[in-house]
């Protein structure tokens, strides 16, 4: 056995309180090289009087990676408190004890020994990782609001062009996209069947992309008002759809008054603390361009990444911090959004973030918190910053297999449990699964216009535990490459919409929320991935029920036998199904449901006796004989 790849840390997302009478146990160990796993626990002042180290609880391996496989638990202790520790068997025949101390044989002498053991003092409620369980039922859609539709001309910028009159928009061009386009068009929103949307930044800026604010209290004009965005929300919870908006907290437009201050009065500025300057003079790159600005290899202060017209806000200064948390709480206060979406949330430091989520929460304890970063993030969501992130790192793991074809089935299927492993249960159901969005090139352009191989991942990623989004467009085949050729104006005339993906868009939000519960709560088994056949095959077992999902990339069509015979087709595409078999094409997929086979017999055994009882119960045979048959309960 390999001891060194033994790994477990306490209050982390390898020991937590899933809910109330759930605490989840989590142990890392090299992959293959374990063959049974118990945790030994009790309460700490009771290890010599019960003897609680002789009855182990068996661990369930719940999670595979190419270097480390994971165990898990689900117990409590009703007085609250938890000693812990390990009984590892390996392949080999090797038992340890591994415990708090380090790596022991499995003696009694080391298993009597308090100290020994990982330690959870007492289980407190107030410290659980929580999230809103509406996320779970979500499905999003992304508006970018000034491509999505025009519905007030009045309100467009100078030097607006015909919508869509570009095939490929550069930076700087406007189309009138406004609040009004979207307001006109919830009826299609509803039809499509998401129940959430998320909004590009709506603030006053320069951009037609609005992430150089200039007023956070401020709807764009070009937008509309805030009363005109109030209505928006209201219409949207009338029909049970949620809102969240983008904040940028980690800088500012160069046309803010904040920085224009700076420009203007230098270092005697009052605002002079509120960002990251270097020294003086700050120099001033308004003669510039759009394009220009966008990468201007350095200035004498800090900015996101090298854009010159978004200087970074200090968010360590009282002021910064009061000034930015007031708005967040306004347009929760003001306007009843359900979650704020933040913008460059990984360079913004850890402090603030935990004095946003603490007010924030204060006025709306089920808002939604999100940051936008692109990496693994267990710093941030620990429960006392970020409810999820843009999940952009595992869903990559879909993209590389289904599109970029990096990456084996196998590769793919351990990278995605890599990441889950990552963060506590709760925190995966609420995770924003994404594969297109306002930053990245558009879902049916990365299949490089493959519409069934696009259907295909996208309903992999529906199948994942989190909740989905889509972006803008991609219900109906838009594509584009990256940012700018990705926020291409919105197609309305139907006869250059795929009306079939967004037949098919439609369905699949129906399949994801008829069986949300199964996606989200339920056990994944990967239990066929085969590399050789590019075949991925895994369940979702809730109860006495599993959901089987198969998907086939290669380009000879893949017959699944032996399905069983009370399953029921679900969804699919390419598959033709004869009986107990179905054949699946490339790009294809097959889902269907079934009664676990123990609960078949479980079942059957049931009704027998049942049937038994019915027919010897001297009950049942007077009845029979005084002419009564009615039915009996027995």
């Amino acid at each position: 056995m390999e001891t060194s790849a033994l790994y477990h840390r306490p209050e982390s997302e390898y020991a937590y309180l899933y809910k109330d009478g759930h605490f989840h146990v989590r142990l890392r160990t090299k992959t293959g090289d374990v063959e049974e796993v118990e945790l030994l626990s009790g309460d700490p002042y009771t290890l010599h009087s019960e003897r609680w180290h002789h009855n182990g609880q068996s661990m369930r391996k719940v999670a595979s990676t190419n270097i480390h496989d994971y165990w898990e638990i689900d117990t409590y202790e009703p007085t609250h408190r938890m000693s812990y520790g390990f009984h590892v068997i390996g392949k080999d025949g090797v038992e340890v004890f591994y415990s708090d101390q380090g790596v022991y044989p499995y003696h009694e002498s080391y298993l009597t020994e308090a100290n020994f053991y990982f330690r959870i003092p007492y289980i407190h409620s107030i410290d659980a990782f929580k999230a809103p369980d509406w996320v779970t039922k979500t499905i999003w859609y992304q508006i970018f609001p000034e491509r999505f539709a025009n519905g007030d001309k009045s309100n467009d910028p100078e030097g607006t062009l015909a919508w869509g009159s570009k095939e490929h928009p550069s930076r700087d061009d406007f189309f009138g996209g406004d609040l009004q386009g979207v307001l006109d068009n919830f009826d299609y929103l509803e039809e499509l069947g998401i129940n959430g949307i998320y909004f590009c930044p709506i603030f006053k800026a320069t951009s037609n992309h609005k992430y150089d604010t200039i007023d956070y209290e401020e709807v764009d004009e070009a937008f509309g008002d805030k009363a005109l965005f109030k209505a928006v929300v209201d219409e949207a919870h009338r029909r049970g759809i949620r809102i969240m908006i983008d904040a940028v907290f980690n800088h500012l437009g160069m046309d803010s008054p904040q920085w224009q201050d700076v420009l203007k009065n230098q270092e005697n500025s009052q605002y002079r603390d509120w960002f990251h300057i270097h020294d003086f003079p700050v120099k001033s790159f308004a003669e510039l361009t759009v394009e220009e600005l966008e990468d201007v290899g350095g200035a004498n202060y800090d900015t996101f990444a090298f854009t010159a017209h978004m200087p970074k806000l200090n968010t360590a200064n009282h002021e910064v911090q009061e000034y930015l948390l007031g708005i967040a709480k306004y347009w929760i206060r003001e306007f009843d959004i359900d979650a704020w979406r933040l913008d460059v949330a990984n360079e913004v430091d850890h402090n603030f973030w935990k004095r946003f989520k603490k007010e924030t929460t204060a006025i709306k304890e089920d808002i939604y918190i999100l940051g936008e970063i692109w990496h693994s993030s267990p710093n941030w969501l620990k429960g006392d910053e970020f409810h999820a992130v843009m999940n952009y790192a595992f869903n990559d793991n879909i993209k590389n297999y289904f599109f970029n074809k990096l990456t084996s089935a196998s590769r793919m299927v351990s990278g995605l449990n890599s990441q889950l492993m990552l963060y506590r249960k709760q925190t995966t159901e609420v995770a924003f699964n994404l594969l297109d969005s306002h930053d990245t090139a558009r879902l049916l352009t990365k299949a490089g216009g493959d519409s069934d191989l696009a259907k295909t991942a996208l309903t992999f990623m529906f199948a994942q535990i989190g909740s989905p989004c889509i972006y803008y467009g991609t219900e109906i085949g838009m594509t584009g490459f990256d940012d700018p050729d990705c926020r291409k104006c919105m197609i309305w005339d139907k006869k250059e919409q795929d009306l079939s993906m967004l037949e098919f868009t439609k369905e699949l939000i129906a399949f994801r929320k008829e069986y949300q519960e199964f996606i989200t709560y339920g056990e994944v088994i990967w239990h066929d991935v085969r590399d050789d056949e590019q075949v991925v095959g895994f369940k979702r077992i809730l109860g006495d029920e599993e959901l089987v999902f198969y998907f086939n990339q290669d380009e000879e069509s893949f017959e699944l036998d032996g399905l069983p015979e009370r399953s029921l087709s679900i969804f699919s595409q390419g598959a033709i199904r004869d009986g107990n078999t179905v054949s699946i094409e490339q790009n294809g997929f097959y889902i269907y449901k079934s009664v676990l086979v123990d609960a078949h017999k479980k079942d059957k055994i049931a009704a027998k006796r049942a049937r038994a009882r019915r027919r010897f119960n001297p009950t049942t045979l007077d009845s029979i004989k005084e002419g009564n048959t009615d039915p009996i309960e027995v």
